[in-house]
């Protein structure tokens, strides 16, 4: 196709296979996963969202919209990759503690203007991820513990629906889209803007702390015993790092949503931990959250696989405490529960997860690398499947899986429900679309 009509519509936004500059903009964040799109459109406010919509609706083209793609699979051929990084607008009502953004504003921007204003978003540890991805998807928050899916902080959305109509809906308005855009996925619409509550954060503590591989089975003790009596403000999680040309070390990430002294005193467990290489430690503001882990913020060449663990049982401990992390860079177990396990009758289509641990392995897909990685982390996996659920939160989908995996099978037929009513040509295509 040469999107000939598209580009008269659209000067200067559309580029297409074989045009100069296409094959960079069609690459998305995590550059392991190749996108073989048709064409790629840099959309400059929601006017041209509607344009792209109605262009693809005529063409029987699917669109899929990435601000950056964190979480792009790699199922998107021939379709129109609508970049929605130029809707950047941020406004923040620090009275009523809300926030409006447009789809293309990163977590990073969000937590810098709450934070003016000792308030913060339900943001996940990296700052350049998007907001608009992640909310969709449920987004798993370092707050998480204490306020629930981000996806159910939303008040509002700004969307550009299958037909090319652009609206605004509510849980008033239009309840079943509502509950499908708090968690189910982009599937339904294309978001140009949305809507969110801000929660009070006037200062946090937390940060990493960093031991010698040898004393992993204390840092796994004290990690047990912290988040078996830890409150909802408190988020920990166990870390196993391998970094390039450096030893082997286990860690802990931690972040307190509440007084310093009261932090401190929840994870006294570590302190009495030898050998300490690393702890960053500290009382820092909700703009600072990414500096936690310090997670890349340039594209990677990332292979990643997450699972949730039912419990931690001798399977699991035997894994993570006897077994080598190499090839892998990481392996980590995230403490979950809190207002995550909890159901809300006003709640969307993530819906509470039972599962009281993540496990997430990453490594580089560097091509001399990728076969190791892939090996390891399904070896990880296979080892502790006993303690695996099947399911995951929708944002850990990693290239290969679907959204099966994300929903329980009620919420699924709900969600295909709702495609089939207002999308029922395929129109607009999720990274991990609920017919995949």
């Amino acid at each position: 196709m040469t999107f000939d009509e598209l580009r008269a519509t659209l000067p200067g936004r559309v580029l297409a296979a074989g045009d100069e500059g296409f094959e960079t903009a069609a690459r998305p964040w995590t550059t392991t996963v190749d996108q073989p799109v048709a064409a790629v459109v840099r959309a400059g406010d929601a006017g041209h969202v509607a344009a792209v919509v109605r262009y693809a609706g005529r063409a029987g083209v699917p669109v899929v919209t990435q601000p950056t793609g964190h979480g792009a699979s790699g199922g998107v051929p021939e379709a129109i990759l609508l970049r929605t990084g130029y809707l950047d607008g941020i406004e923040i009502d620090p009275r009523r503690r809300v926030a409006r953004v447009g789809a293309g504003v990163s977590w990073g921007r969000v937590q810098a203007a709450a934070a003016r204003h000792g308030l913060t978003g339900l943001a996940g540890s990296n700052p350049v991820v998007g907001v608009t991805g992640y909310t969709l998807g449920g987004g798993m928050s370092w707050f998480g513990r204490k306020h629930g899916w981000a996806a159910d902080a939303v008040r509002a959305f700004e969307i550009v629906d299958a037909e090319g109509a652009a609206r605004r809906v509510t849980a008033e308005d239009d309840p079943d889209l509502f509950w499908a855009l708090r968690g189910g996925g982009g599937d339904f619409a294309v978001v140009t803007a949305l809507e969110f509550d801000l929660f009070p954060a006037p200062e946090l503590f937390g940060g990493r702390m960093l031991w010698p591989q040898t004393r992993i089975r204390e840092v796994f003790d004290a990690f047990q015993e912290i988040t078996a009596a830890a409150p909802h403000e408190l988020s920990v999680w166990f870390q196993r790092l391998q970094i390039p040309d450096a030893p082997p070390m286990v860690g802990v990430d931690a972040v307190y949503l509440g007084d310093p002294d009261r932090g401190r005193t929840l994870l006294t467990a570590l302190d009495a931990i030898g050998d300490l290489i690393l702890d960053k430690r500290g009382v820092f503001g909700a703009a600072d959250i990414g500096a936690v882990t310090a997670e890349p913020t340039d594209p990677s060449p990332s292979l990643s696989r997450a699972e949730q663990l039912t419990d931690l049982g001798d399977a699991v401990v035997k894994t993570l405490i006897e077994e080598p992390v190499a090839p892998l860079a990481n392996v980590q177990i995230r403490h979950l529960g809190g207002a995550l396990a909890e159901a809300r009758p006003d709640g969307g289509a993530r819906g509470p997860i039972a599962e009281p641990y993540l496990l997430y392995c990453l490594g580089l897909g560097l091509p001399h690398l990728r076969d190791a990685v892939e090996a390891r982390r399904t070896a990880i996996v296979g080892a502790v499947s006993g303690q695996i659920s099947g399911h995951k939160p929708y944002t850990f989908l990693t290239p290969g899986e679907t959204a099966d995996a994300a929903f329980d099978a009620a919420t699924l037929n709900r969600l295909r429900e709702i495609k089939r009513a207002r999308d029922p040509h395929g129109v607009i295509r999720a990274n991990y679309p609920v017919f995949g």
